[in-house]
């Protein structure tokens, strides 16, 4: 039995790993630049790459900050009145809401950071 189901999904699973292949070698990953130091080749610099990779990180830590403000919202919604639920759903957007101002502060400093390098 296990022979024949094998047997039967063996074609579609080489089909699938077939156009996976193709998938993976048609990404585009953007413009790369050739020289992150700077100079001839890039016009990005290292610095900036760093910036902006922070800069991302940052963003994708505050989206699920929120993320998580709603889940709890849901939660303590759907406790049914059970006070442990409502305290523990309490924690958490307390808790998402400092993380949320901490995202902020680090994107603050990480912009006062990269205006000071930048004049120097």
């Amino acid at each position: 039995m296990r022979a024949e189901i094998e047997s039967r999904l063996l074609p579609i699973a080489a089909l699938f790993l077939g156009k996976i292949s193709k998938a993976s070698a048609s990404i585009d990953i953007g413009n790369v630049p050739e020289n992150l130091g700077g100079g001839a080749a890039g016009e990005e610099t290292l610095r900036s790459t760093i910036i902006n990779i922070t800069v991302n990180v940052l963003k994708f830590m505050g989206l699920i900050a929120v993320i998580v403000i709603i889940i709890a919202g849901i939660r303590m919604v759907i406790s049914q009145g059970d006070q442990t639920a409502i305290e523990t759903s309490k924690k958490i957007v307390l808790y998402a809401v400092i993380g949320l101002i901490l995202i902020l502060l680090a994107g603050a400093i990480v912009s006062f950071v990269s205006e000071i390098a930048s004049d120097s």
